[in-house]
């Protein structure tokens, strides 16, 4: 049957061509799609931390169940952009952990920020009943 409509528009001088513009529709929507879920995982993540660099550094994977605590270089901790206290950050970490059991807390020191922030926001996590806070850095190149 197919073959028969073939010969006979091949025989009235009929060319077949094919739509593309769905396909191309829906390119361009999987495209944008996908430019906008990169962009909201990053609201997370502050982009003014500089991260030291170590050579057994992952990849960044289960946003959804990451609890993220930035640490600028003057030691102030950064929840979702909110600068936070130290009670103030606990209760935040307690809340997380309320929430979901297995949430993963992640510290992002900033390389330039003093050990000891680090270090406080880090007990403030155990503290608050994080088993293992998760210190983010970045691989070598």
């Amino acid at each position: 049957m197919i073959l028969r409509r073939m010969q006979e528009s091949a025989a009235t001088g009929a060319s077949a061509s094919i739509d593309l513009t769905p396909i191309i529709d829906m390119v361009f929507l999987l495209l944008i799609f996908f430019l906008a879920a990169t962009t909201f995982q990053r609201d997370e993540r502050e982009m003014q931390i500089a991260l030291p660099e170590t050579k057994a550094a992952g990849p960044i994977s289960g946003l959804l169940q990451e609890f993220v605590i930035n640490v600028r270089s003057d030691g102030t901790a950064v929840v979702a952009g909110a600068s936070l206290d130290d009670v103030a950050l606990e209760r935040a970490v307690r809340d997380a952990i309320a929430q979901r059991a297995d949430r993963k807390v992640v510290v992002r020191g900033d390389r330039a920020a003093a050990y000891a922030a680090i270090a406080r926001v880090l007990d403030i996590c155990k503290r608050s009943g994080a088993n293992e806070p998760y210190l983010e850095t970045t691989p070598t190149r």
